[in-house]
């Protein structure tokens, strides 16, 4: 890590990159959002690779995958021909994001496969019905849960913080 870094970034940034691991996105991708995230103003991918001491070619796959995600936006800077890049910053906002995108990549295709085993298991005679119905239980599991992020994804900030915290809503 570059002298640049506070001990309080530099630490947030090694841990972001360690938790990252832990939720399946790759290091160096979580390392560059919690940079993004920390700074004040954009960034352009010399700088990136420069505080965070790492390839220029590691930078470019990580912005595109953080871009990808909807994370990190592109932003122009008056008389800098580079992009720039800029994380949201808002935290409850970073946090839809991201289950939104983690529930189109990963559950809504669980529920299309589990859907489709449920008929080829439905048509399959010899099927025992106990393993038929755990099946339906994952499908219903999974589209309960989805049913129930879709209502609360469009909540306001002021409804749904209290929700998720577990106290009263605000009068």
């Amino acid at each position: 890590m570059s002298k640049t870094l506070r001990p309080a970034e530099e630490q947030f940034i090694l841990h972001w990159g360690q938790m990252g691991t832990q939720w399946g996105i790759n290091r160096t991708v979580a390392q560059v959002h919690a940079l993004l995230y920390l700074s004040e103003d954009p960034l352009h991918a010399e700088d990136i690779c420069d505080i965070l001491n790492i390839a220029r070619s590691n930078v470019s796959t990580s912005l595109k995958e953080l871009v990808g995600w909807g994370i990190v936006r592109k932003t122009a800077i008056l008389g800098d021909k580079r992009d720039h890049f800029t994380s949201v910053k808002d935290v409850w906002e970073l946090a839809r994001i991201i289950a939104t995108e983690r529930k189109k990549r990963e559950i809504d295709p669980t529920v299309d496969l589990l859907k489709a085993c449920t008929e080829l298991a439905k048509e399959d005679e010899q099927m025992p019905e106990g393993t038929l119905e755990r099946i339906r239980a994952m499908a219903d599991f999974l589209e309960t849960g989805t049913a129930a992020f879709e209502r609360i994804q469009h909540l306001p900030l002021s409804l749904l913080k209290p929700l998720i915290k577990g106290g009263k809503r605000p009068s």
